[in-house]
Formats: structure tokens, sequence, C-alpha cells
């Protein structure tokens, strides 16, 4: 079945592609600071900025909310699906920031592994938004992006564990606590893209 959308409004759509590119461009950084580790100040407000944006995005889309009377799609969905693409973003932020203000000296193996993991979650967010804005795209077509990012979850969710039992052999407390810290916000991040194909599979199951 064709996406077809009554009234033919785009604007939110767009907001979401605005979003989900903005989202890929903040996890390559992070997997660069990750990978790079150097210049990390100003890589980590490189970041920053990109988080500020993604606030605007966000906020734009709740102006449109409160202003439009008929949406493309159900209200809940698009309030949901910009919320969930923002907090993707705040995540990797407060991740790449607790990595410059704990003064880490080096990323773990564990961290650059999540890094490329959310990356890969937010090349499928942005995928997922231009099938949305596509009138010509069918919204089936998500439905595999979806189990892409539950697979992704998964695997975040493995490394994640095996990360802390790590902290536990080799690092000392104070260390513990700063990539406890880290690792939360970067697990934080794949499972925000796990709730966000949950937002996804109902946005296909409303408007098959």
């Amino acid at each position: 079945m064709k996406f077809s959308l009554l009234p033919r409004e785009e604007t939110f759509f767009k907001l979401f592609v605005e979003s989900s590119t903005n989202v890929n461009e903040a996890a390559k950084k992070l997997l660069d600071l990750m990978e790079n580790y150097e210049n990390v100040e100003e890589k980590v407000s490189e970041i920053k900025r990109l988080e500020d944006i993604g606030d605007s995005i966000i906020h734009r889309t709740w102006t449109n909310l409160r202003t439009m009377f008929f949406t493309p799609i159900d209200r809940d969905d698009i309030s949901s699906l910009g919320e969930r693409l923002d907090d993707v973003i705040d995540s990797i932020e407060e991740a790449a920031r607790y990595m410059l203000e704990y003064r880490i000296d080096t990323p773990t193996e564990s961290a650059k592994e999540l890094a490329g993991i959310i990356l890969k979650c937010t090349e499928v967010l942005d995928k997922a938004t231009r099938i949305i804005l596509d009138r010509k795209s069918k919204l089936s077509e998500l439905l595999p992006l979806k189990d892409q990012l539950h697979a992704l979850e998964n695997e975040a969710d493995q490394v994640t564990s095996k990360a802390m039992a790590e902290l536990f052999e080799k690092y000392e407390a104070i260390e513990i606590i700063k990539w406890k810290e880290v690792y939360g916000q970067l697990e934080g991040a794949t499972d925000r893209c796990e709730e966000i194909a949950v937002i996804l599979e109902g946005i296909v199951i409303k408007n098959a």
C-alpha cells in the first residue's frame, strides 16, 4: 500500500529528516572522538553545537503541533518520534561531555564499539525518516529498519554487559564510576533508537 496523506502537509516529515541527519552527524563526531582521541574539547564542543541544533528542531516540531489543527499522522506519533530523536542526540552529547569533564585519559575498546553501533543506528534512522517523507515509498519498508534497530540495540546491550564486567576487573573505583556514567549514556542512545523502532512499527500499523 502506498503512503497517502491527507492533508498534504510535509512540515513534520521534513523536520524528522532534518533531525535524523543532525543525529547522524553527531554520531559520526562521537565515533571520531572515540577513535581519534585528540582535540577533545574542540570535538565535544562541536557535538554540543549539533545538540543545540537538535533542540531547535524539537522546539519547531512542538510549535507546529500546537498551531496545526490537522496533522498527516497521529499527533502522539509525531511528538514521540521527534522527542526520541532529540533524546538520542542528548545521550550522544552527554557521553562526549563526560569524556571531557571526567578527564578520561583514553577511550576503551567497548566505548569505541558502542559508538560504532550508535552510528549504525542513526544511519538506519536516517533511512526511516526519508521513507516517511517520500510519498512514493511504502510504509512497509520501515519494518526491516525496525528489525535492524532492535538487533543493534541487543548488540549494544551485550557490549555494555561485557564492558561493565571488565570495569570491575581492571579499573579503580573512581574510574569505574566515571565509565559507568559514560556507558550509561552510550547504551541510552541505543535504547532510545529501539524506542523509535516501536514508534515506526506503530506508524505502519496505524497507516496500513
